[in-house]
């Protein structure tokens, strides 16, 4: 059988991945870019020999900020780096007045949950279907958090319909877009704040966090995490508690992982030279062509992502068999299509599934 998408614009044609075949996994850990393979090998190998370029690190770190920015259309002075969600989450928790009300979707990601239900302060976590959260907003409601693209099942939250509903009732808006920046357009300046780790969709290491937030948001945020890295200059700001914090959002920063960060910047300089446009119509035309062949019913908006339910785990050890990567998360099974798949990678999985 001829696929009619059996090569990749993005893979094939650039030669940026190494494999890929019959991964479609990006949601768990998406694959390094040959670029980020090289950076992160040559980085080992010169500290082995004792040439540990700190200044290098540094540079690596502020690269990777303004490639973030240009991915989700803000600037650099407004990203704030990071290591993990739940730290970020935190963060924007110190922003929640005593006794306010944090909205999230049922079941949404722990990192995006957890850090409201432990914040203290009297603060309420009160949670509704995705489907149901723009009408759920209300007076009471001091922020919406939410995954922009639900992990467990790829469902795209109806981000409009969301913050409008907050604008009509002064609430803030907090959107996790770790599964979507890579694949889906984002814009930043939508929401008060945006989280994204890039070890999913972007192939960056993992430990390089990002927190896109907007200038009225920042000046209510306690920097609870603050280092030396969040100094004015972080090479002035290593000893003590005297020295100034940084006057925009990397004041919110913490001490980078240098080693992640070498990799992290191939990595978003390979996919900010991409057209979004056509990374979208490319992974969510996978996605549809193989819930079509899979008989699955079709989403309100295109994702990438596939689950469907498999209580037993049967197809996704039929998957494994098959040689095909992919995942299962609260009963379902689920496959995510990127830029290094293809048409191929349809039909093997499809194939092994026996459909």
């Amino acid at each position: 059988m001829v696929s009619t998408l059996s090569l990749s614009p993005f893979a094939t044609a650039n030669d940026s991945f190494d494999g890929g075949r019959g991964y479609l996994a990006a949601c768990t850990a998406g694959l390094p870019t040959r670029a980020t393979r090289a950076a992160v090998i040559a980085d080992v190998e010169a500290a082995s020999r004792g040439m540990i370029d700190i200044s290098a690190y540094s540079a690596a770190v502020e690269r990777s900020r303004r490639l973030f920015a240009r991915l989700v259309g803000t600037s650099g002075d407004r990203v704030a780096i990071g290591s993990q969600v739940s730290v970020l989450s935190a963060l924007i928790a110190t922003a929640v007045p005593d006794g306010g009300e944090v909205l999230v979707p049922e079941c949404d990601f722990s990192s995006i949950v957890m850090p409201f239900v432990q914040a203290g302060r009297g603060i309420r976590v009160r949670t509704v279907p995705l489907h149901a959260l723009a009408e759920a907003i209300g007076p009471q409601t001091s922020l919406v958090a939410f995954s922009l693209v639900q992990s467990a099942t790829g469902e795209i939250a109806d981000a409009a319909a969301i913050v409008a509903a907050a604008g009509r009732h002064g609430a803030r808006t907090f959107c996790d877009a770790t599964q979507a920046v890579g694949w889906l357009p984002v814009e930043a300046s939508r929401f008060d704040a945006l989280a994204c780790h890039a070890y999913k969709w972007l192939c960056a290491p993992r430990g390089v966090a990002f927190l896109a937030i907007g200038e009225e948001l920042q000046s209510s945020i306690i920097p609870r995490f603050a280092g030396w890295y969040a100094g004015a200059d972080p090479w002035v700001s290593c000893y003590g508690g005297e020295f100034g914090l940084a006057s925009d959002a990397r004041r919110f920063d913490v001490s980078p992982a240098w080693q992640a960060f070498v990799g992290a910047e191939a990595a978003l300089e390979h996919f900010a030279s991409l057209d979004a446009d056509a990374v979208l119509a490319h992974t969510t035309g996978l996605a549809t062509r193989f819930r079509q062949r899979m008989s699955l019913g079709m989403p309100d908006r295109p994702s990438a992502i596939v689950t469907w339910a498999d209580p037993e785990g049967t197809d996704l050890a039929r998957l494994g068999a098959a040689g095909v990567t992919a995942s299962g998360r609260s009963g379902r099974a689920r496959v995510a299509f990127h830029v290094f798949n293809d048409g191929d990678d349809v039909d093997l999985a499809v194939s092994a599934l026996g459909r």
